[in-house]
């Protein structure tokens, strides 16, 4: 029997989280790609992106130089552009996640580092996928970062608004 101080729920305990923190996890739990902005849809400059014709959309702008984009959640990186300007992530519950760094950037001659992955490795929600090297590309691009949910699977989701937001943090209410 493990003893567990008194006014310490179970759930809170670390001792039991092994036990039952995987029990309590949400299949298709969305997070935070690194830290940065929230910022509204319609400001990017592909229509695209701003009228949300792939899927609902949420868009991410960084103030840094530099910045490591993480899986949003856990699941298959069953897409990986050889350029390392976008890359999609399966869920275990299905749902069809694709993470596009910058507008136009697909013609980026450099600028993107892809970290120790590849297409159909299984990721967890926050491991690093791809740097991005910021200052150089907003010299030609929007550098606006879209998260898009381009396959729900039958699941409803509704993002955060704008705000700032922490690498790891919920982006659905």
């Amino acid at each position: 029997m493990i003893e567990v101080p008194s006014g310490t729920s179970i759930l809170e305990s670390e001792k039991y989280m092994g036990l039952f923190g995987g029990l309590f996890k949400k299949k298709d739990e969305i997070v935070a790609i690194a830290d940065g902005k929230v910022v509204e849809t319609s400001s990017v400059s592909d229509p695209v992106f701003a009228q949300e014709m792939m899927g609902k959309t949420l868009v991410f702008s960084y103030d840094t130089d530099k910045v490591v984009l993480h899986a949003p959640a856990s699941g298959t990186l069953t897409v990986l552009f050889p350029t390392g300007h976008a890359f999609g992530i399966t869920t275990d519950g299905g749902v069809e996640l694709l993470v596009h760094c910058g507008v136009d950037t697909v013609n980026a001659d450099g600028g993107f580092k892809v970290l120790d992955k590849k297409q159909g490795d299984k990721v967890n929600a926050g491991d690093p996928i791809v740097e991005v090297d910021l200052k150089k590309l907003k010299e030609t691009y929007d550098m606006s970062t879209m998260l898009v949910i381009t396959n729900p699977n039958g699941k409803t989701f509704e993002f955060v608004g704008p705000c700032d937001i922490k690498l790891g943090e919920s982006i659905i209410k």
